[in-house]
């Protein structure tokens, strides 16, 4: 019974999962500082929706390239284990075609033994023939074919034995002729993956970069906002204490005025008699 190695053909697809990075072309918004000089511009400014847009733009992009980042990170290490099993499998069948080898030398030494062992035979039977030495030599003639029939059937099995070996040889060869083109493209399509991946790590750094500055500078807005307003509250109250200050003002300059005419009603007519009076009395004099 032959017990030759099985070989199964594993001629695997190369599909290439090298997801299609679209680079962004991220430019940092130009932002136009304005000082502080007036209040209403400043806070128009800064309550401007297309700051915040700007933000959110940066965080979902951010965002984006992160799960994108994500996602290749599995795909090089899906492909990486892809290419450790081809890798084993490649080595399996190395040394299975090393065995097959050993096995084709030896049916080969077979086979070469098997057909010196016919001659030899053959020529035995011919000599044999040749003496006719009477019933004797028939009987040595009879098991001399009766071998030489047998050696002829083992040679037979040995040389069919020995084209499948080959055949086996030849397709462990094309098989690993076939995986060698697969690791190849393999590993072209992880060096291309690990490419994109490392871009899309400095895109993320940009990204991270971008969001912090964004962050910094909305903090750094939003602190001028509050002093602003804080500075607007303090303005606003000491505007309140003026125009209670101005109105009590009003109130007492009224009250003067009233004061006043209600002084020049009780005591008008007696300043003129005490004037005439006067006068009078210079005259007298």
């Amino acid at each position: 019974e032959r017990h030759g190695p099985s070989v199964e053909r594993h001629g695997p697809s190369v599909e290439r999962h090298g997801p299609s990075v679209e680079r962004h072309g991220l430019t940092r918004p130009s932002v136009e500082r304005h000082g502080p000089t007036y209040l209403p511009h400043v806070l128009y400014f800064v309550s401007s929706p297309t700051r915040d847009g700007q933000i959110t733009a940066i965080l979902d992009q951010k965002n984006y390239v992160e799960e994108l980042n994500r996602h290749l990170s599995a795909s090089v290490n899906n492909l990486q284990a892809k290419v450790d099993t081809m890798e084993k499998s490649n080595t399996k069948l190395t040394e299975e075609l090393a065995v097959a080898n050993n096995r084709i030398i030896t049916l080969q030494e077979d086979v070469e033994r098997v057909k010196e062992e016919s001659s030899y035979q053959l020529e035995s039977s011919r000599k044999a023939s040749r003496s006719g030495d009477g019933l004797a030599d028939g009987q040595v003639l009879g098991e001399a074919r009766k071998q030489l029939k047998e050696e002829t059937l083992l040679r037979l099995d040995v040389e069919k034995e020995l084209e499948v070996q080959i055949g086996m040889k030849q397709e462990m060869e094309l098989s690993m002729k076939m995986l060698e083109t697969d690791m190849c493209e393999k590993q072209d399509a992880l060096v291309e993956l690990r490419q994109q991946l490392d871009d899309l790590r400095t895109l993320n750094l940009q990204l991270a970069q971008k969001s912090q500055s964004s962050e910094v500078s909305a903090k750094q807005k939003s602190e001028v906002i509050s002093r602003l307003e804080e500075k607007t509250n303090q303005m606003a109250g000491t505007i309140k204490q003026l125009e209670i200050r101005s109105r009590q003002a009003e109130r007492e300059r009224d009250q003067a005025g009233e004061d006043h005419k209600l002084f020049k009603q009780e005591f008008g007519d007696k300043i003129d008699s005490l004037q005439l009076e006067v006068e009078r009395l210079r005259k007298h004099r």
